[in-house]
């Protein structure tokens, strides 16, 4: 990975636009505690790519949260540098710099005493923003983490759900637009569904801004998701393996990497696949109000059909009704379940397969763009899409050499498709 050689002003206040990421450097860093027998981190080298995630893994105490604070200096290195964006930020003022770097702990830490507006307001006030740039602000954050702004802008913490306190934490770090975002294990206070959701969150919102952002986790398959890059950290922050999440899944560097990995790695390829990248079924969508009667012949029509998905006017799914229940209604219900069984287009075939895994439908529906509903995905096509990576895994690995080379290429131009027989 090359080096950029942008610059960064982490000085001069500046009002949101669209900063990008940029590069971090961690240079031959060292972190030794007085009285202790070994350095927490050890002549750490890493590059991190401008526009990248770049997750830590390891196990507990190996260095990793340690580096994290070190590169917004909340730590200060014993020895070493580390360079952002070009410029050696352990010459600079470590408040000033702390505020041109987006941070987030686990559970938001959020001030308790302070509405949701002021919390995210804090940086751009330090940083002396007019009033009415820093209102323009907060509604724009709420509406990109994906909270309406005038239903929540005026609560307090104690008034949000784990969830939320963690969307309102990341939207504060990234109230001054700062090229990086660093995040200590963000979601591991909150339930397994919620925390797929703010993973898929970060996804989107990662995909609209290409900030740098650093993620702390102890969890393999979370940084397998959400890394571009994954380094693999042992005891001193020594770097066992620094590569992508395929390369480590297929190619572990050696057995300490592979207990990481653990037992199923081919079913954690599934945290590499995309529900975006799989064909999904297409199914019966109705609206509220509507007649049930018509929408029961539409699903006749279609045929194999056992279920309608309820939209409203932006093509939001509300309900998801069988024709049973229809049946014994005469009109579209409304409102939403709070139990539906989504997931986005961002969201890894494994968050899909739990998803479906708990709805009585063993399918789950899926939205894209502004949570618009996209289709169906069913155990079926995930199915079929671990057996085809299988045999093409298989075929990788057995390819012949030499005059039969020929008879293998034609072999393999007539596999079915299976994912496409499936949605047929």
């Amino acid at each position: 990975m090359s080096r950029t050689e942008t610059t960064t002003d982490f000085t001069d206040a500046t009002v949101s636009g669209d900063i990008a990421g940029s590069e971090i450097l961690v240079d031959h860093v060292t972190k030794r505690y007085p009285g202790a027998r070994k350095a927490a981190v050890d002549h750490l080298t890493l590059e991190i790519p401008a526009g990248e995630i770049v997750t830590l893994v390891g196990p507990s105490g190996c260095g990793k949260t340690t580096t994290l604070k070190m590169i917004n200096r909340l730590i200060e290195p014993t020895r070493g540098r580390i360079v952002i964006g070009g410029d050696d930020v352990t010459k600079m003022n470590g408040d000033k710099l702390r505020r041109r770097i987006g941070y987030v702990i686990q559970g938001g830490g959020l001030f308790p005493h302070m509405s949701v507006a002021a919390n995210i307001a804090v940086v751009p006030k330090m940083l002396h923003w007019s009033r009415p740039k820093i209102t323009e602000r907060v509604d724009e954050l709420l509406d990109l983490v994906s909270l309406d702004p005038d239903t929540y802008r005026n609560r307090y913490p104690g008034e949000l759900s784990g969830g939320q306190q963690q969307r309102v934490g990341v939207a504060r770090a990234l109230a001054a637009d700062p090229p990086v975002l660093l995040m200590d294990e963000p979601f591991g206070a909150v339930d397994p569904l919620t925390r797929q959701r703010l993973q898929d969150e970060l996804l989107r919102i990662q995909g609209q801004l290409n900030k740098t952002i650093v993620v702390v986790t102890h969890d393999f398959e979370e940084a397998m998701k959400l890394g571009d890059w994954t380094a693999v950290f042992s005891e001193g922050a020594n770097v066992v393996q620094y590569d992508s999440p395929e390369h480590i899944l297929a190619q572990p560097a050696n057995e300490f990497v592979e207990g990481f990995i653990g037992e199923g790695a081919g079913l954690k390829q599934l945290n590499l696949s995309r529900v975006r990248e799989v064909e999904l079924w297409p199914a019966v969508t109705c609206s509220p109000g509507e007649p049930t009667a018509d929408v029961l012949r539409r699903m006749d029509e279609a045929g194999h059909h056992e279920h309608a998905v309820v939209l409203d006017a932006k093509r939001r799914p509300l309900r998801w009704p069988s024709a049973k229940q229809l049946r014994q209604m005469e009109t579209v219900p409304a409102g939403w379940l709070a139990d539906l069984p989504v997931v986005s287009q961002k969201s890894t075939l494994t968050d899909a397969l739990n998803t479906m895994l708990v709805s009585t439908t063993g399918a789950a529906l899926v939205t894209g763009v502004g949570d618009a509903f996209a289709g169906v995905i069913t155990v079926e096509i995930i199915m079929d899409t671990i057996t085809r990576a299988q045999r093409e895994a298989e075929a990788d690995y057995d390819t012949p050499t030499g005059e039969n080379e020929e008879v293998a290429a034609q072999a393999g131009d007539e596999e079915p498709d299976l994912v496409g027989e499936a949605d047929e």
